[in-house]
């Protein structure tokens, strides 16, 4: 199409629905899109920050969309526009607008009908099981990283992971908003109790084929695989709550039977070459997924930790709590875990309890909710892990793993192992060759032990 004539067109419906002509960044991003320039070059080439670039687009896109009536994003613009320009354009402003009218002659005189008819289903996204994001507290650095090794260096495979609360899954919802239009096809599914990796890969075909013209032939009748669809699409996947493929009461990342196969499946998404990504949330990485990884390698792994004070705090003053001054101490009690701080506050504002009268002898409050969220995660946890969280529980330091030896009766290869299951699930703390418990953890296996020791002298 003639970008003139496509600029025109647009700022027309943008008009139509704000009032305001296209400004300079809403043209520049237009023009990057028809020539198939990706966010990153165009906030380049415009001197202009990349997040606000894609802000912009997003907001460009909305509008469109509402015009249109279909779904516009930066993947089918064009086709998006060829259909208007190949359509009946007189009527179709009537049905969609009526305030703004397209000039110039279209592609077919009037009394010939179209061709084809206008596609409905063009913004391959399937993300009715994203949560809404809500309140988003600054994750800037961890964007970042995201987006580098997704659109940068096209990695295949990401687990986005950290305990419960810490907002694995906001940040992954805040990324996909601003990435999700650099993918031909973009889905999001939780893992329930029953995440049948049939039922999984049924949803992501039909995704697929639900996009594609079908073809009668008879060799087309049947799906492709889908690592077939990752390697001829640009897909980004998103599973979320991947946890609930590993089995309770093991070390770390153990599928369950009836699960095995996603490690096959994860196995293909790494070694085979293609153009999409999975990003992995959960408490806890597939045991084949490496902690640390390399830049020459397509998985990464990051893990998450707490906000950094000013953020936390705008948490706080959310809750009224009003002694922000005095608020360091607790939010690095907790870690700055959102949804501790949240419980926590909450607590505090309900029961009147000033945050400085909190803080004099160290207290760790555990409220109901809280002790619910740890619950779930320490049982999940093997025997093994049980015993060394209460080693740790019992120091007041960190220690090596020399002192975790000769303290436990545990033997050193089971005591590595426990170790390195504990840091997967983010429920240590390693500082060099130091380990430790985080404080609100070891209050919850203190509190946990007593309960358990009256109800025995009961």
């Amino acid at each position: 199409m003639n970008l003139k004539e496509v600029l025109k067109m647009a700022d027309e419906m943008v008009f139509a629905k704000t009032g305001q002509h296209l400004d300079n960044l809403q043209e520049a991003i237009l023009r990057g899109t028809m020539q198939g320039d990706k966010y990153t070059k165009i906030a380049e080439e415009i001197h202009c920050n990349e997040s606000y670039v894609r802000q912009v687009g997003s907001e460009l896109w909305q509008i469109l969309s509402e015009e249109l009536g279909e779904d516009v994003s930066k993947t089918n613009f064009r086709s998006a526009m060829e259909r208007l320009q190949n359509s009946n354009i007189l009527n179709f402003a009537q049905n969609v607008s009526g305030s703004f009218n397209i000039c110039g002659e279209g592609r077919h005189p009037p009394d010939i009908p179209n061709s084809e008819p206008p596609n409905q289903e063009t913004s391959h996204q399937d993300l009715s099981e994203m949560p809404e994001l809500g309140n988003f507290f600054d994750r800037t650095l961890e964007l970042h990283t995201l987006t580098t090794w997704i659109i940068q260096q096209n990695c295949r495979l990401i687990t986005l992971t950290g305990i419960s609360g810490i907002g694995k899954t906001s940040l992954a919802v805040q990324l996909v908003q601003q990435i999700k239009d650099e993918f031909e096809y973009a889905a999001w599914y939780t893992l329930d109790e029953f995440p049948t990796i049939d039922k999984f890969q049924s949803n992501l075909t039909q995704l697929f084929s639900q996009s594609e013209k079908q073809d009668s032939s008879p060799t087309n009748q049947k799906g492709l695989p889908l690592i077939k669809y990752l390697q001829n699409h640009r897909c980004l996947i998103v599973l979320d709550d991947v946890h609930n493929l590993f089995c309770s009461g093991e070390l770390a990342g153990k599928y369950k039977p009836q699960y095995e196969e996603y490690r096959s499946l994860f196995k293909q998404i790494e070694k085979l070459s293609h153009q999409s990504c999975f990003l992995l949330i959960g408490w806890e990485p597939p045991k084949e997924v490496p902690q640390l990884t390399s830049e020459n390698t397509p998985i990464r792994t990051l893990q998450l930790t707490g906000l950094d004070t000013a953020t936390a705090q705008e948490i706080l003053r959310d809750k009224g709590l009003t002694e922000i001054d005095n608020c360091e101490a607790l939010i690095h009690r907790y870690q700055g875990n959102p949804l501790w701080l949240k419980s926590v506050a909450t607590l505090i504002q309900e029961l009147g309890i000033g945050a400085t009268e909190l803080l004099i002898d160290d207290t760790i409050l555990l409220p109901e909710d809280l002790k619910d969220v740890l619950q779930q995660q320490y049982d999940r946890t093997s025997e093994l892990e049980k015993q060394v969280m209460s080693l740790l529980a019992t120091e007041n330091q960190p220690v090596n793993f020399a002192n975790l030896l000769q303290n436990g009766q545990i033997s050193s290869s089971d005591l590595l192992n426990a170790l390195q299951s504990l840091s997967r699930r983010c429920l240590i703390e390693k500082q060099e060759s130091l380990y430790t418990l985080p404080p609100v953890l070891k209050q919850y296996i203190k509190t946990r032990r007593s309960h358990l020791t009256n109800i025995d002298n009961e």
